[in-house]
């Protein structure tokens, strides 16, 4: 009997530690600054044209998937794009990735992260498939609390210089 009881409460002892363990063992996901870089794009926003005429909206959130994925829910006034994209900073390679998808039948696989030393402050570029594709890239400028621009750009060459395709300027709605 007494060796019952003694095997029983080593067996409980084992199970509680063992259980504290590995709660203790694997911190909280997407903790630290480097997951909070794209923050600042979070909301809800209106599309401008650089010549101040509205083209749409975008919605940024980062609870759909836990506040480890970022959201987009673009969506143009005239249902010309409708576009989703999830971003996530992958801490094994040091970068952002983000994957955009809509229904003109465009998909882009983008890596990237925050810019020092520069006019803008964070730049994704698109993975390439093919060598004849162009280097295209989008950045994020002039960040305030309130607004920001944005840039899609591209380039023939690697030591080319980048060229606007499409540029936007976002507004808190």
């Amino acid at each position: 009997m007494r060796t019952k009881f003694f095997l029983a409460a080593a067996w409980a002892t084992l199970l509680v530690s063992g259980s504290s363990q590995a709660q203790q063992a694997s911190p909280p996901p997407c903790q630290g600054a480097e997951f909070r870089t794209l923050d600042f794009w979070v909301g809800d926003w209106v599309a401008y044209e650089d010549d101040g005429k509205r083209i749409g909206t975008n919605k940024i959130t980062k609870d759909e998937y836990g506040s480890c994925v970022i959201t987009e829910h673009f969506k143009a006034d005239d249902g010309s794009l409708i576009g989703h994209s999830v971003s996530m900073y992958r801490p094994g390679i040091k970068q952002w990735r983000q994957t955009w998808v809509d229904n003109q039948g465009g998909h882009f696989d983008l890596f990237g992260g925050p810019v020092t030393g520069q006019d803008y402050i964070f730049e994704l570029e698109n993975k390439r498939v093919k060598d004849t594709q162009p280097y295209q890239r989008m950045i994020w400028q002039d960040v305030k609390p309130d607004s920001f621009t944005w840039r899609w750009q591209q380039r023939d060459k690697p030591d080319a210089k980048w060229e606007d395709s499409w540029v936007i300027l976002y507004k808190k709605a």
